[in-house]
């Protein structure tokens, strides 16, 4: 069978990665569909060999369409992905906008697959948060191993994760540190990012944490456990692609760190990069570009019982957004729970 494939947002870094990956994994596609706001009407768009133009999102018939990656923002998504999603197409979500839904699942195909069932109550399918997505990755074989009850997390994340406006300042700020008498005000974050770190991501809470922070907190039980613990320090870094976490987690029963180097060694999506020596880990650099979730640094932390300490990196835009998205559709394929197909 092939499938009629619309792409929501698909003149953003997201949008873009979605049509990079549906050619690069050979989705079997009948027809692909490059959809963005009126302004970007017009716009073309790469999906392998072929050139796309872009159409208007408010005109656009989704009748005859079996999948709608929507990459286009949370306000956008409650507006229209409802619409979509009655019209017979299934949407399948990138932005914050059904991730708390009880009726939409949140998934990531490696760690709750058998949770995509219901999505049948709106046709909508929601990806989770790019920091939480690589997280849950690891974390899952380990849970399954020796039940996880509470995670520490700081997380270093990219500019990518931000827009291109994002990787733009941060361009621009980093060039001007090179030309004398040249100085850049900050737009798109509330400080410089250019050789700095921001502990601040997306607006504050009453709490004093982050909704970025509130977000993983969130979507960890929701996909993983409900019991797990988890708080989080989401910091943003000069860095244009791929997120790094230090993740320190307490379980309820032993593991070891060579226990674990070998349960995440077989685990679907991850791969494991630790050698204890210099350059013996990955970063986000070497993760630019790859599909997996990568994991270095697994040592035994000895300040609480059965204490495990990690460093996890990787492609924010991939496995964070897109290439997800597009493994939620396999899924759906390769389970036979698409009711519409061409």
């Amino acid at each position: 069978m092939s499938y009629t494939v619309a792409v929501v947002g698909a003149t953003g870094n997201v949008g873009r990665e979605m049509l990079s990956i549906l050619s690069e994994r050979q989705f079997p596609v009948k027809e692909v569909h490059a959809i963005a706001s009126r302004r970007s009407q017009g716009v073309e768009v790469s999906f392998g060999d072929k050139t796309l133009k872009c159409k208007d999102l408010a005109t656009f018939d989704f009748s005859g369409v079996d999948f709608c990656l929507m990459s286009a923002g949370g306000a956008v998504s409650k507006e229209w992905s409802p619409k979509i999603g009655a019209a017979g197409c299934v949407v399948i979500d990138n932005s914050s906008a059904w991730r708390y839904d009880q009726d939409v699942p949140l998934i990531v195909p490696e760690v709750n697959a058998d949770a995509v069932t219901g999505y049948a109550k709106k046709n909508i399918i929601a990806n989770p948060n790019c920091s939480t997505a690589q997280m849950v990755v690891a974390l899952k074989p380990l849970h399954d191993r020796a039940t996880i009850k509470r995670v520490v997390v700081a997380t270093y994340q990219s500019v990518s994760g931000a827009g291109k406006e994002a990787m733009d300042e941060l361009w621009t700020q980093t060039k001007g540190k090179y030309v004398p008498g040249q100085e850049y005000e900050p737009k798109k974050f509330a400080k410089e990012i250019a050789f700095n770190c921001i502990p601040h991501i997306d607006v504050f809470m009453e709490d004093g944490y982050t909704k970025e922070e509130w977000k993983m907190v969130a979507e960890t039980k929701k996909i993983l456990d409900p019991k797990i613990k988890v708080t989080a320090t989401c910091v943003r870094v000069p860095v244009f692609v791929s997120h790094s976490e230090a993740v320190n987690i307490e379980f309820e029963k032993p593991i070891t760190a060579d226990e674990a180097r070998e349960i995440l060694r077989e685990a679907p999506g991850c791969l494991v990069i630790d050698k204890r020596e210099p350059g013996g880990y990955i970063t986000p650099m070497e993760a630019a570009g790859e599909d997996a979730t990568y994991i270095s640094r697994i040592r035994e932390d000895a300040t609480v019982e059965n204490g495990l300490a990690m460093w996890v990196v990787s492609d924010n835009l991939r496995k964070g957004a897109a290439l997800n998205t597009v493994q939620i559709a396999e899924l759906l394929i390769n389970r036979q729970l698409l009711r519409k197909a061409a």
